[in-house]
């Protein structure tokens, strides 16, 4: 009985040890690791799962759904983790999301058919890398020739990058596939005549608000949608701001001097100036405007989740 008590007490005395030299190890781990660059904040892919292709037993589509709903939290967590800094809609780059087209890559060739997918890449990928974009859709297409959607997504894609001609050239092929809808086919005289317009830009995020596959895709079109709203409520104030500026020789100190004149004025598609209960003058948003009586211009204010795109867009 005595040595089994030795035993038993020698056992316990390692066991404490070894737990303290756990401790004092992972401490100095901790306090000694290499930082990284951001760049490799994200490890690569270990598991390829497309390389389980015709050998999951008929589970592909499972795990497509798998990477598509992972896809969706990572660029909702890298925004999550930028915190209070500004997320630039056109340019996505800044958040590092370089793991997206591996995600969306291993969907859609474990499942070449899935087009929530190619929706939404085409959708976010444009401000990380359009060539990839690009890749994906028609990597869709080819999977899928009879789909007019895609069509949309990469004609989308390339007025994005404003290459009209393509664009044009895309929803032309994208109209002639049965069944799709009148929209592709004025698409294609708006590509050639007024690409770079806004009423151009409104039907294009309409129709991909009407037509969006997931949340994120949804929430960015009407950010979209309420982007253009600001710049023509932008243009209207600032007029109205010139016009007093010019017969009193003054800028207004607020925007409450000029509220009665833009009672008078016309919105494009009958939209309507909004007031708070604090009688500000408020974007599409919500957000107060702000007066840049320096350039008596209207800004909008620095918490607004609207993008901040340039105000001289071409054909306006």
């Amino acid at each position: 009985m005595g040595r089994i008590s030795i035993q038993i007490i020698t056992l316990f005395i390692i066991l404490i040890a070894g737990y303290f030299g756990v401790y004092a190890i992972s401490n100095f781990t901790a306090n000694n690791r290499v930082r990284l660059p951001e760049a490799y904040s994200d490890s690569d892919l270990a598991f390829q799962g497309k390389r389980l292709k015709g050998w999951a037993l008929g589970a592909e589509g499972l795990i497509a759904d798998w990477y598509w709903m992972w896809s969706l939290q990572y660029v909702g967590n890298k925004i999550i983790g930028a915190g209070d800094a500004d997320i630039n809609l056109e340019d996505l780059t800044t958040l590092n999301p370089r793991l997206l087209y591996p995600f969306l890559d291993n969907a859609t060739d474990l499942d070449p058919h899935f087009m929530p997918a190619y929706s939404y890449g085409a959708s976010v990928l444009p401000a990380i890398d359009p060539e990839l974009a690009i890749s994906l859709t028609e990597k869709g297409i080819a999977a899928n020739p009879e789909a007019w959607r895609l069509y949309q997504y990469l004609g989308y894609i390339h007025w994005r990058l404003e290459d009209y001609e393509k664009a044009a050239e895309t929803y032309e092929r994208g109209s002639t596939i049965p069944g799709a809808p009148v929209f592709m086919r004025q698409m294609v005289a708006a590509m050639q005549t007024e690409g770079g317009s806004r009423e151009t830009a409104r039907g294009i995020y309409n129709q991909l608000l009407a037509e969006a596959e997931d949340e994120q895709s949804r929430n960015n079109a009407r950010l979209r949608l309420m982007e253009l709203d600001s710049l023509d409520e932008r243009d209207a104030i600032d007029k109205v701001l010139a016009d007093v500026q010019s017969s009193t020789g003054r800028c207004p100190r607020s925007f409450r001097e000029i509220t009665q004149l833009l009672t008078r004025v016309k919105l494009p598609h009958n939209k309507d100036f909004r007031i708070n209960p604090d009688l500000e003058l408020v974007d599409p948003a919500g957000e107060p405007y702000r007066l840049d009586t320096e350039t008596c211009t209207s800004q909008l204010s620095a918490t607004t989740p609207i993008p901040k795109a340039p105000r001289n867009r071409n054909n306006q």
